[in-house]
């Protein structure tokens, strides 16, 4: 077994209240150990627990939104034509990459343990 990169143990003494909140964080926090959400706790002082699944669902949209595009942008290409309904569809889309993009930031939570 490889030697430790964290050499030294600190020894905590917490009340019932103390050891049940330092618990219930740490869960919250969805780390693996309490060692490590104290090790983040004093190194940057604060512990964030961020939900993605907004971010995922976004992806999914600004993706798909981009195939769109990209099928007019072809269409365009292969005709040699660019016509005023596509230019509107265009910005319908764009307008709604916007809104995506609006919607996913304000359902963004960060939870400050």
């Amino acid at each position: 077994m490889g030697e430790r990169t964290r050499k030294y143990k600190l020894s905590l003494h917490l009340s019932e209240d103390e050891k049940y909140i330092l618990e219930e964080k740490t869960k919250l926090s969805n780390m693996k150990s309490k060692n490590a959400f104290l090790r983040n706790l004093i190194i940057y002082g604060y512990v964030y627990d961020v939900n993605y699944d907004g971010l995922n669902k976004y992806n999914r949209e600004l993706n798909a939104i981009g195939n769109n595009i990209n099928q007019i942008v072809a269409l365009c290409q292969k005709t040699g034509n660019v016509y005023p309904e596509d230019i509107k569809e265009i910005k319908e889309l764009m307008e709604k990459v916007w809104h995506t993009h609006a919607s996913m930031l304000s359902d963004q939570q960060f939870k400050n343990q």
